[in-house]
């Protein structure tokens, strides 16, 4: 049966309460997105002067030096969503989105999808198996719902529940029609599992940038691209992720409650998006991106975490 399509016109406000009741800050393995083969999203190295919004010059030099340090191109967005207050480095620098396309895959299912469409069964089939699966490879000849696929996808980082996701909504390049219709003009969607990690240096495919990334969860999370309904599913998907207890999760303080998607490539490529809500105050939307010269190079998650402490000493 196809998927049915319904999207609302209705616009409704952020409900953060309802968003804290779904909190869950399980930790797991590693995202397992790297497929040995592709090189990166960009050159690892700098080619661009930083793009900041204004802010504090030591939050300059502290991404640098973790650059440095780390050995890595590390791009960040935050912005606190009920002040408007951000924080910016390398924010317009394209690199591989990975996995964490799969936060924006799931969003697109829950804004187009109906309710008896999200309850739909989708067949697993052998062939359907992409690298790293690990909630479908151990579903082959049974079926799944919809909105079972979109769990697996952003809380577990299945490469095949996204691919068939992206197939729900017609492929890569409805998947990003949706993401335009959205207001995203700069996310490239254009292949499936694996193949979405294999961008060249200076290739746009499948890339997107820092800022664009944490305004889309803004919009999914916070404003009108999702109704109020799907917007607490959106992130009960987040807050259950399992995949990123050593990320932006290990970056905050004890008590804010995270939701994040994960992703991981060659070329060191390692990268978090997330939602942040402090005991207090704004919420945060945030996207770390990280990647590195050499494509057998290890990713490093710690870059990840202490660029998120850098933008909760500054914002948080």
């Amino acid at each position: 049966m196809p998927f049915r399509f319904a999207r609302s016109s209705t616009v409704f406000a952020a409900s953060v309460t309802t968003a804290l009741l779904f909190a869950g800050c399980a930790s797991a393995p590693p995202d397992a997105g790297q497929t040995g083969t592709s090189p990166p999203s960009s050159p690892a190295v700098p080619t661009s002067t930083p793009t900041v919004d204004p802010q504090p010059e030591s939050a300059d030099s502290e991404f640098a030096a973790l650059e440095t340090r780390l050995d890595a191109r590390l791009g960040v967005y935050a912005l606190e969503v009920d002040t408007g207050r951000s924080l910016a480095y390398r924010a317009d620098d394209r690199f591989g989105f990975a996995s964490t396309i799969k936060a924006l895959a799931a969003a697109a299912i829950l804004q187009q999808g109906t309710d008896a469409g999200l309850d739909e069964l989708v067949p697993i089939t052998a062939g359907d198996i992409a690298s790293y699966s690990p909630i479908t490879e151990g579903k082959i000849g049974e079926q799944m719902t919809v909105r079972e696929l979109t769990a697996a996808a952003v809380q577990h980082s299945d490469s095949t529940a996204l691919n068939l996701l992206i197939g729900r909504l017609g492929g890569t390049d409805s998947l990003q029609q949706i993401l335009v219709d959205s207001g995203d003009a700069v996310t490239s969607t254009d292949r499936l599992e694996p193949g979405l990690n294999a961008v060249s240096p200076g290739d746009t495919r499948d890339t997107s940038t820092p800022r664009q990334l944490a305004l889309n969860l803004k919009a999914f999370g916070f404003d009108d691209a999702l109704p109020e309904g799907r917007r607490a599913q959106f992130v009960e998907l987040l807050t259950g992720n399992t995949t990123g207890g050593t990320l932006i999760r290990a970056g905050v303080p004890d008590g804010w409650v995270v939701g994040d998607k994960t992703g991981a490539a060659d070329f060191g490529t390692r990268n978090d998006i997330g939602i942040l809500w402090p005991q207090s105050g704004s919420p945060i939307v945030i996207a770390v991106l990280s990647d590195r010269a050499t494509r057998d190079a290890d990713y490093n998650d710690a870059l990840i975490a202490e660029a998120t402490r850098v933008v909760v000493d500054i914002l948080g």
